[in-house]
């Protein structure tokens, strides 16, 4: 039979393997098209996209209905979900990739030697 510290050790290079891989081809295939852009600014040579959010009437009317508060809750729920799309998915299948083997690997040296 195989030792389990050996094992472990393989999980943890397959689970970055295959994470970072995913990340990767998501990487290369996705694109950061904003849906909801009501109009787009040019400025430093650049062309900005306009959301909605970023309108002073958005903020106005969230704060007034909830406070600040609400605001920043709004602003964590926006952030929380632009995580799971386009190329910032990449960044964190590679992120909880990274974090998962770490957790194979540190449980794999925690375990005890065997003796033959």
């Amino acid at each position: 039979m195989r030792n389990p510290r050996t094992s472990l050790y393989l999980l943890s290079g397959i689970i970055l393997l295959v994470g970072f891989g995913s990340a990767v081809l998501i990487y290369r295939a996705a694109a950061n098209a904003p849906n909801n852009v009501l109009g787009y600014v040019e400025g430093d040579g650049s062309v900005y996209p306009v959301m909605p959010e970023d309108s002073k009437k958005y903020l106005r009317d969230m704060e007034l209905y909830g406070g600040k508060a609400n605001v920043l809750a709004d602003e964590l729920r926006r952030w929380f979900a632009g995580l799971w799309q386009g190329k910032s998915l990449a960044y964190t299948i590679a992120c909880i990739s990274a974090l998962l083997a770490l957790g194979v690997f540190s449980a794999a040296l925690r375990l005890p030697d065997e003796e033959r």
